[in-house]
């Protein structure tokens, strides 16, 4: 794991200065790599790379970056773990000593050491860039210069787990091509000045998080999961308009999928697994495989432990085949609804791990929101990240990599929403339009404690609603949902949306009304097969797959990770389980209100149901009532009406209005007003 940067800048500045910029670039993102760093640079390109490295595989000096591969032809930058390296290596091996049997004049590798980087540069040299990225297992990102022909690529991996920046700044004589690991080391690029992207602040206000291929700022976007980047020749020193995106070319750039998760899907379709105890044996199989080729590593190695179905059975096949207790972490609060602790510990106890459990006061917690503009580098409005920060924070005082049970849900059905969603859609679908719509103007006409008082009506449509309170906001929102929402993709796209039309809020350029761009929530699916049946929660889990897995899940843990340099894996990324998981029926994942059937089976091979069987919980923390307490008077300020006014990214009365409401204890705004405190905390430290 490490950090990676650069740029290509057209105008003509000496070695010297080059290696001196990347330097300031890498060294902006020392906590991705505090064991190492380097530059290279070739002033007659005008390129120059920049690294910092987190020691992972072969710790030696062998390992350092910038890498030049043994012929010359290549350098890269390089971020992440080729988890199957040496099964590479020994393929390379194998076909070299076979051309040579035939006569061939080729060299036999000479390995200098045993670092994955190497490997990946003798793919590149043996079989190209493309066909070397298929054959990899692992996660990365990838800036690799071709001396030879001129030309720059910057890959990413097949589910995003590592990011990568990339986009232009400047002006005239001075345009630079820029790219990096995280934004902070393109804003320390002489000159970065590119301002706020109005439409992507519209995306971020309503998904919490700014959807690839976009960034915070005009003209630097990310590179889409699954992507190569190619510029030969000089580079250009126009920015595109829009975000480069297949299979569009500008000039000499070209922008391909060298994976693409609509294939997996496609194939999965049609080959289906039917047997249930064939789909269990195979799941775990696989998983166990993906599990023993992430805990490789030269350096201590853990897991997070939450006691939920995903980590726990990731934990569970990890001491399967350790030789000692691993070692796992939790991390527990004093507020006991928000507390896992407690049923982590019993999971630790019965699997036989080293367990640590970390607790925090909610003081120790609220100040790591100071923290958060910094570590996210762009608004990022998932307040999961403050735990997530602060158990990562645990394990890196005793580990360096942390396997993590992510992506469980998005592969096999364990967000609410894929039950409920259509449950709602099946009761509301037969009306017409414009009835829903009057249904929804009428469920707004009954005041909120109407509904706490009535309560019963809006059981039949929102889950989990009977015995809680607010219910009616929970009817109020229901209602905004039904104002717009056309089919079950259309709901989806609502559910996962915070504030429902950010041009209510979000002023655009000159004041004017700001308008979103498309996202991947908008592409077309398939008309056919089982992603053509348009109340299926497949549908939800390939677009969860394509953006809020990425750019939520995964963006969130890399920074809170990388922020304490430590590593984190995903073993249900390793696409031969996501392939696999495309092959289940939807009824082989979701059984009844419950998803993650298969997973569910393969745990209690090793867990106690008991143990682990409970209500889905998310990994949250009491946001909302520390907003009256004791965060109010950081958010009084950050959102004072003059101020808002004055910095002209935002509409103050709405936004006023929904804070007014929440200290009230009417209504719950936590995520709504949430997004508006981490972009003003983010725009006071530009």
């Amino acid at each position: 794991m490490c950090g990676i940067t650069g740029f290509w800048d057209v105008s003509k500045r000496p070695e010297g200065e080059l290696n001196q910029i990347a330097r300031g670039m890498a060294n902006a993102i020392s906590h991705r790599g505090p064991d190492d760093s380097g530059t290279w640079a070739d002033p007659l390109a005008g390129i120059a790379l920049g690294h910092r490295r987190l020691s992972i595989i072969d710790l030696s000096s062998a390992g350092h970056q910038p890498m030049i591969s043994s012929s010359g032809q290549f350098v890269v930058a390089f971020n992440g773990e080729i988890y199957n390296h040496l099964e590479l290596r020994d393929e390379l091996d194998n076909s070299l000593n076979l051309n040579n049997l035939r006569g061939s004049t080729a060299a036999t590798l000479k390995w200098r050491g045993h670092s994955d980087t190497e490997t990946l540069l003798a793919g590149f040299e043996r079989w190209g860039v493309a066909t070397t990225l298929a054959k990899t297992v692992g996660m990365f990102a990838i800036v690799l210069w071709d001396v030879q022909q001129r030309t720059l690529h910057l890959a990413r991996d097949r589910f995003g787990e590592k990011p990568l920046y990339y986009g232009w700044t400047g002006s005239g004589a001075r345009n630079a091509f820029v790219f990096g690991s995280e934004l902070k080391s393109l804003r320390a690029f002489p000159g970065f000045s590119n301002p706020v992207c109005r439409r992507a602040l519209a995306q971020y206000m309503r998904f919490m998080y700014v959807p690839a291929p976009r960034s915070i700022y005009q003209n630097i976007y990310k590179l889409e999961p699954g992507c190569l980047l190619s510029i030969k020749g000089a580079a250009p020193v126009v920015a595109p308009s829009e975000p480069l995106r297949p299979p569009a070319i500008y000039e000499s750039i070209k922008l391909s999928r060298w994976w693409s998760l609509a294939d997996v899907v496609q194939v999965g379709e049609n080959n289906q697994i039917s047997d249930e105890v064939d789909a269990i044996d195979e799941l775990e199989h696989c998983l166990y495989d993906a599990v023993k080729l992430q805990s490789l590593a030269d350096v201590p190695l853990g897991a997070f432990l939450s006691g939920g179905v995903d980590s726990s059975t990731i934990v569970a096949l990890m001491q399967q085949q350790a030789t000692s207790p691993v070692k796992t972490f939790t991390v527990g609060f004093e507020e006991s609804g928000f507390d896992e602790a407690p049923h982590a510990r019993s999971v630790a106890k019965h699997l036989g791990t080293f367990h640590t459990e970390l607790f925090v006061t909610a003081a120790e917690t609220q100040e790591v929101i100071a923290q958060l503009p910094s570590m996210y580098d762009e608004p990022f409005a998932d307040s999961s990240q403050i735990p997530t920060h602060l158990v990562c924070r645990a394990a890196r005082e005793h580990v360096k990599v942390a396997l993590s049970g992510d992506a469980g849900d998005e592969l096999f059905g364990g967000y609410n929403r894929y039950f409920w969603g259509p449950r709602i859609w099946s009761k509301l679908a037969w009306l017409p339009y414009p009835v829903r719509q009057a249904l929804g103007v009428a469920i707004r006409a009954i005041p909120l404690a109407g509904w706490d008082a009535l309560g019963l009506p809006v059981n039949t449509l929102l889950p989990s609603s009977k015995g809680i309170i607010n219910v009616g906001d929970k009817a109020h929102k229901l209602a905004a949902r039904l104002r717009d929402v056309r089919d079950l993709d259309g709901l989806y796209k609502s559910l996962v949306s915070e504030w429902q039309d950010p041009a209510q809020v979000v002023r655009g350029d000159d004041g004017c009304t700001v308008s979103e761009p498309s996202s991947l929530l908008e592409d077309t699916l398939p008309t056919s097969g089982f992603m053509g049946v348009v109340n299926s929660p497949h549908r939800m889990m390939y677009r969860d797959s394509l953006t809020y897995l990425p750019d939520d899940i995964l963006c969130k843990v890399d920074r809170a990770a990388m922020a304490c340099s430590l590593e984190t894996r995903v073993p249900f990324l390793d696409h031969r389980v996501a392939e696999l998981a495309w092959r289940f029926p939807l009824g082989l994942k979701i059984r009844g209100r419950q998803g993650k059937w298969p997973l569910r089976q393969v745990l209690n091979r090793h867990v106690p149901r008991e143990l682990i069987e409970r209500p889905k919980a998310g990994f949250g923390i009491p946001v909302g009532q520390w907003l009256r307490g004791p965060l109010r008077p950081w958010a009084e300020n950050l959102l004072d009406q003059n101020r808002l006014s004055a910095e002209g990214y935002f509409y103050p009365i709405p936004i006023r209005k929904k804070w007014a409401d929440h200290l009230s204890g009417r209504r719950d705004h936590t995520a709504s007003l949430w997004a508006i405190l981490i972009f003003q905390a983010w725009l006071q430290q530009q």
